[in-house]
């Protein structure tokens, strides 16, 4: 039988993006004595991007050390897959499910607060800053579904709200916390200059799924694919992407770093061309929908690549089950490929 945890009033599981807002709202909590634990999620649709090349990941981390809290780095799986496929409130312009997301995170971050005797949750959020998952009907819905009423403070702007229950136990002073409102982040870096907070990334982290052509690959993967993983959402960020009207799915690496990941993404689930002694892309090919022919080949390294790229081209063909090399002529007539594009 599992040892039931002790619960600390002023432990507190912390939601860290790593961005400007939760920096800030962690500060807030440690000057008032508050034991934070701070939580992570990462995202394969996070926009998030670093000279590190670490993203918020890394970003994350760096806070959670200078602020001296454990972290805990939860990844958003298969689980969230489907919470993006069939989302329970909607979504925004793109397939973004906004507020089916944040009730996801709030469920992960609740069921922690209670392994490690938590009291309550905090996040960086703030009252209209972002228009479908922070809007005041829209952490009411959250709070509910997510099983987390009265537990969620939002120091920035919790002036805004009714006291949660850290404020009306006095584990928190609600007279310093603030009531910051709006997209404007003129009060939060005026915050850190004040309290020499640096080094932070863009204020607001952005989502893939917000992007309405990379929606586009995202709602055809789903109307193609009963059971996307991992892999196959990843390839989506990788490529110019086709869909023929015969169904088949074909990937056009753009550069040689590109021509690497597709390679990467592609082995075991489906054949890759490669160019093989010319400059041309690599190329991965829905196996599930048959062999690509060659005529479709031909067309795709004619048009991408260099021009000074003289046929016949000689590729390697890369499957589950071997290598072989092939020779393709040339093929200038682009019009399937073009109608094809997806984005």
């Amino acid at each position: 039988m599992k040892e039931a945890v002790k619960l600390r009033s002023k432990r507190a599981v912390m939601l860290l993006s790593g961005g400007l807002d939760s920096t800030l709202a962690t500060r807030m909590m440690l000057d008032q004595g508050v034991e934070l634990f701070a939580l992570h999620f990462t995202s394969p649709f996070c926009t998030c991007s670093r000279a590190s090349g670490g993203g918020c990941h890394s970003q994350a981390q760096i806070v959670a050390g200078r602020m001296g809290i454990p972290i805990k780095t939860v990844s958003k799986g298969s689980e969230y897959i489907e919470i993006i496929r069939n989302p329970r409130h909607g979504r925004g312009a793109g397939m973004n499910p906004c507020i089916d997301c944040r009730i996801f995170t709030l469920k992960k971050a609740r069921e922690y607060m209670e392994e490690i005797g938590a009291s309550f949750l905090v996040t960086g959020e703030v009252v209209g800053q972002r228009p479908m998952s922070q809007r005041s009907d829209a952490f009411r819905i959250i709070e509910k579904r997510s099983g987390s009423q009265g537990l969620v403070l939002r120091p920035l702007s919790a002036k805004h709200f009714e006291p949660t229950i850290a404020e009306r136990n006095g584990w928190v002073d609600r007279e310093n916390l603030l009531n910051i409102t709006g997209r404007s982040r003129k009060e939060q870096i005026r915050l850190a200059q004040m309290w020499e907070v640096g080094d932070y990334p863009c204020p607001a982290g952005g989502c893939l799924l917000t992007d309405k052509t990379f929606s586009i690959k995202v709602r055809d993967l789903f109307d193609h694919c009963e059971d996307p993983d991992m892999a196959d959402i990843h390839l989506l960020k990788v490529g110019r992407h086709f869909r023929f009207s015969d169904g088949r799915k074909v990937i056009v690496a753009r550069n040689e770093e590109e021509n690497r990941k597709l390679e990467a993404l592609c082995k075991g689930k489906m054949p890759v061309f490669i160019a093989d002694g010319f400059s041309g892309p690599s190329i991965g090919t829905d196996a599930e929908n048959g062999a690509a022919p060659e005529d479709l080949l031909s067309r795709l390294f004619t048009r991408y690549s260099k021009p000074e790229t003289c046929p016949p081209f000689t590729v390697r063909e890369v499957t589950p089950d071997g290598e072989r090399k092939r020779s393709l002529p040339q093929n200038a007539d682009f019009t399937e490929i073009e109608h094809a594009l997806l984005c």
